[in-house]
């Protein structure tokens, strides 16, 4: 049975390829050669364009392909009060490459403005959409996880609980911005729940100073948070991976030591989980999921342009039903297209394949 509520049968997380004028004018502000007005005109332009693309496929929610960012999660992050986008010594280290140089740094007291620029990013999506537009932000959690205690003021938060209530308290008036705006499709992007299953991430972290198993309370106090922003008729979901950076990885393991708490006792409405390699382990943890909710299968890989045939995604779903109703499921590629602005390694063509084939299989598979 198909859904007429998020998240649809056929769904997508969220960013998308950026398109060569968008890379263009980008490259030209960041020079100097063109004003953010002129920068905006282009990024207004192709927004209108993608969105048109994604329904011309029969995708039910549309997303602005995250065109206006550099970083999925720095960009909404540094506009908050009190954090600032800095350089940093080295970029974060995938598998086999890095990122560029940039991190956050709080060095005030957190709050959430209504003069956040996300917020009319939104308005203008809903403004050129038919379908229901979707708006993704990083989950509360990710402005902690990247740089801990150290890029975190001691003088502003001596203790950390402060920190978190703070941050919480943000959250949940930003939640409510998008709602007011007209936002009932709101997705916190929830990476760092699935680091937690990885033990190299989890000596990383004891090795800073963490208790990974606490943080896993933490994280879903922070989310829960997010949530109580939450204005009526909005649903909320969560994209969880193990990292997305011009087609690599940094975590691994299954979400057996997170799926309770995860399920159970993180108010979010559904959850877009990693599922295209064996790094995300297997399909059990979905016996946790309670009534009520919905878990979106990431069973297509966004990493390459090889595009899985409909039986392969067939038979996943039918391994998923074994330990979660099938109609409490439904089909995505499992991150977006381009985490960052340098984008995954595969073709627009290939995307939009991907795409289509998601939206293939899943009228096959519900009607």
């Amino acid at each position: 049975m198909q859904r007429t509520t998020p998240p649809f049968r056929a769904d997508q997380v969220g960013s998308l390829l950026r398109s060569a004028p968008v890379k263009d004018a980008r490259t030209k502000r960041l020079a100097g050669e063109i004003t953010p007005a002129e920068l905006k005109a282009v990024e207004d332009a192709e927004i209108k364009k993608l969105v048109a693309r994604q329904e011309s496929i029969g995708l039910q929610a549309v997303t602005d392909g995250e065109f206006r960012r550099s970083w999925w999660h720095y960009d909404f992050l540094a506009k908050l009060d009190g954090v600032e986008l800095v350089s940093v010594t080295q970029g974060l280290q995938f598998k086999g490459t890095q990122t560029k140089a940039e991190g956050l740094h709080v060095h005030g007291k957190i709050d959430f403005s209504a003069s956040h620029p996300m917020i009319d990013h939104f308005k203008y999506l809903k403004s050129v959409a038919k379908s229901v537009p979707k708006m993704t932000i990083p989950s509360p959690t990710a402005l902690h996880y990247r740089g801990g205690r150290q890029a975190i003021e001691k003088s502003v938060y001596p203790e950390m609980d402060p920190f978190f209530a703070d941050l919480g308290r943000a959250y949940g008036k930003a939640v409510r911005a998008f709602g007011e705006a007209g936002c009932t499709y709101l997705q916190l992007d929830e990476v760092f729940v699935a680091y937690l299953c990885d033990e190299a991430q989890r000596g990383y972290l004891r090795g800073r100073g963490d208790d990974p198993d606490r943080l896993l309370h933490v994280y879903a106090d922070l989310v829960n948070a997010a949530c109580a922003g939450r204005t009526p008729g909005m649903i909320i979901s969560m994209h969880l991976c193990r990292g997305n950076f011009r087609s690599t990885w940094m975590a691994q393991g299954g979400y057996e030591r997170v799926a309770d708490i995860l399920f159970n006792q993180m108010g979010v409405d559904a959850y877009f989980m990693e599922y295209d390699t064996e790094r995300a382990g297997g399909f059990e943890p979905l016996r946790f999921l309670p009534k009520g909710k919905q878990v979106v299968l990431g069973v297509m890989t966004s990493k390459t342009g090889e595009l899985e045939s409909k039986d392969q995604l067939k038979r996943r779903i039918d391994e998923a039903a074994k330990f979660a109703p099938i109609d409490q499921l439904c089909l995505s590629p499992q991150c977006g297209f381009a985490s960052t602005e340098e984008g995954n390694l595969l073709a627009e063509d290939e995307q939009w394949a991907k795409l289509g084939r998601c939206v293939e299989v899943a009228r096959e598979v519900w009607g």
